[in-house]
Parts: C-alpha cells; sequence; structure tokens
C-alpha cells in the first residue's frame, strides 16, 4: 500500500466508522491496510468452532468450504489471524471435508480443486501432498486440448472464468500454468476488452467479477497486455464513489468492489485501487453498529445482513490489502486483537 492511500484510508475509515479518537493509533500502527484488523478480527469470530463456516439449506447444514477459503486468503491479505487461518486450513485438509470439496472417485472439480491448491500456497503447504490428495495433478487430468479446465462430473460441467482463473494463479505459483491454458483465457476476451463469466456463448458478455479474476490470472501468468486490456473496460463500470456492481445489477457491492480493487493493485493502478478502497470503507460498520456487527463490512449501502456479510466482508478485505492472490502469503502474519473505542 502506497503511503498516501494509507494515509487515506485511515481518514476514511476512522470518519465512517465514527470511532473515538483513541482507536485511531491502534489502526495505523498495523502494518497491514487500514481497517482489515477490524474486518478480520470480526471474520474469524464468526467461524464455527473456530475453523469453518456453514451453510444453511432448506435447513440442512453443509461445510463451506469455499467460505472458508475467503476467509483463509483474506486473513493472509491482511496479514492478521494468522492463529484462526491455520486451524481453518488444518480443517480444510480432514478427509471429509477435502473430498466433500474437491470431489470423490470420478467427480472433480475444478473451481474447489484450484481454490484450495492457492489456499494451500497462501499458507506456505505443498499443493501436490495436501491431505495425502497432488491437487496439482488432479488440476492438470482437469486440462483439456482445447486449454480449458473441465469438470469431470455426472451432475454436468460447472467449469467457468472463474475456476479458470484460479487454476492459472494456482500454477503460475507453482511452476508456471500451461500455456494452451493462459491462452485459452485470452481467447474468451469480448470485443470491448472484458472476459464473460461463461465460456462459448453466443454473445461475449463481459462480466466485472470474471474480469477482475481473469486480469489477475493474465498478470500472474505474465499477460499484462492482455489483462490491461481487460482493466482498461473494468475502469469503465468503475462508479463515482469508486465502487462496482455486479454486471446486470446498477448498486455497486463489496464483493465485486473488492475483487475489482485487488486486480488494479495488482496491476500497479493505484488511482482505481484507492477509489475502489475508499467505497469499501464506507461500507464498514462501526459505532452506530450492535456490537456484534462493528467491523464487519456490510454487502451494499443497504446496510448489514447477517446472511451476506461474512462474504462481504472477505472479499472486501481483499481490496484493502494491495495484494495480488499470485503474491498472497500468510508468512509473518500476526494475531491481532482490535476492538473500536466507541464515545459512550
Amino acid at each position: 500500500m502506497t503511503r498516501f492511500r494509507a494515509r487515506a484510508t485511515v481518514f476514511l475509515l476512522t470518519a465512517a466508522l465514527g470511532c473515538a479518537a483513541a482507536a485511531v493509533p491502534a489502526l495505523t500502527a498495523n502494518a497491514s491496510a487500514p481497517g482489515t484488523p477490524l474486518a478480520t478480527g470480526w471474520l474469524a469470530a464468526q467461524l464455527v468452532q473456530g475453523n469453518h463456516f456453514v451453510s444453511v439449506y432448506d435447513k440442512v447444514t453443509s461445510p463451506a468450504q469455499g467460505e472458508t477459503i475467503d476467509a483463509v486468503l483474506a486473513f493472509a491479505a491482511a496479514k492478521d489471524q494468522n492463529a484462526a487461518g491455520a486451524k481453518a486450513i488444518s480443517w480444510l485438509k480432514e478427509p471429509a471435508v477435502l473430498s466433500g470439496y474437491i470431489g470423490a472417485g470420478t467427480e472433480s472439480y475444478v473451481g474447489a480443486t484450484a481454490k484450495l491448491a492457492l489456499a494451500a500456497e497462501v499458507r506456505d503447504y505443498n499443493p501436490t501432498h495436501f491431505g495425502n490428495v497432488n491437487l496439482i495433478a488432479r488440476l492438470d487430468k482437469l486440462l483439456t486440448k482445447s486449454g480449458r479446465y473441465s469438470d469431470h462430473s455426472a451432475y454436468g460441467d460447472y467449469s467457468n472464468a472463474f475456476s479458470q482463473a484460479l487454476a492459472i494463479i494456482a500454477l503460475s505459483r507453482h511452476g508456471g500454468a500451461p500455456a494452451k491454458a493462459v491462452s485459452f483465457l485470452i481467447s474468451s476476451e469480448c470485443k470491448n476488452g472484458g472476459y464473460p463469466l461463461d465460456f462459448g456463448q453466443k454473445k461475449c458478455v463481459s462480466d466485472t467479477d470474471s474480469t477482475a479474476m481473469d486480469a489477475q490470472a493474465l498478470l500472474a501468468a505474465g499477460q499484462r497486455t492482455a489483462a490491461l486490456r481487460g482493466l482498461k473496460w473494468l475502469a469503465s463500470r468503475q462508479q463515482a464513489n469508486g465502487g462496482f456492481a455486479a454486471t446486470g445489477a446498477t448498486s455497486p457491492n463489496a464483493n465485486t468492489t473488492g475483487l475489482a480493487g485487488e486486480a488494479f493493485a495488482a496491476a500497479g493502478q493505484s488511482h482505481e485501487a484507492a477509489l475502489a478502497a475508499k467505497f469499501l470503507t464506507g461500507l464498514q460498520l462501526g459505532c452506530s453498529a450492535p456490537s456484534t456487527e462493528r467491523g464487519a463490512l456490510a454487502y451494499d449501502k443497504t446496510g448489514y445482513n447477517v446472511s451476506t456479510a461474512v462474504d462481504a466482508t472477505a472479499q472486501g478485505i481483499l481490496g484493502l490489502a494491495d495484494v495480488s492472490l499470485a503474491k498472497l502469503s500468510s508468512l509473518g502474519s500476526s494475531n491481532t486483537t482490535m476492538k473500536l473505542v466507541c464515545a459512550g
């Protein structure tokens, strides 16, 4: 993070949260992005049994491995909550948790495998031997002749730009991504420079979230020119308040803005990244919120919603931390415990 952006974000965060002046020195003393110790502290407190998240659908509770990985990445980005990150990655190594996420038997899923490989790398684990599974070899088997990574599943192929990008990023950190996988991603570019979510559609529709992820993947693979074309289109979608809306929506949100801000930071485009950070700090809950919500990032300007706050906070942190997924590491992380000092 640049010194200018760090100072600006401290000011914005303090004003937005309405915290007492006593909280400011604690924020500025932390080496990570201002505001993230509050956000990561809240996020860590939401972990079930201190090591994972769950999802509830039709009154059935299931492990939420993807959401747990988002937290692992957020903790590393903020260089904070190292103990929580360590517990989460250990939970992800459990056999039932692992196979339930990446697939078992003939089932094998690109996005989950690539995302888990990235999490392993971020936590300094060898992805070729994670929970007795070689995640890199599994990815290799999912690479098709065209260069696309595709699911092997009886339920259909749900691979898309996100899974392709995650695979390229994870493999770029582990010796390099296959050239044909990178070429395939570049070939999906729409005429306006953005990238679609789904491949092989009759009409190429640029997607904000996918373009942010693809730009990071292309930067990781050394394809800066193609990445900058995508970021040029993405910059055209940035709203006056610094936020980004999901494709098809009009209101900006923390998740999309977090991914976009991280992509701009990865490319060294500090102006767009700083504007995204300004929007994100405006979503962080402060002293006017109940104590159980303070530090979280709301999904959008409508305010806190328990069903979206975990994802919004985890992905929003990525837009505050100025570090790309390709360079993310938990090494050197601390265990900050921070609470707002509220007046009255």
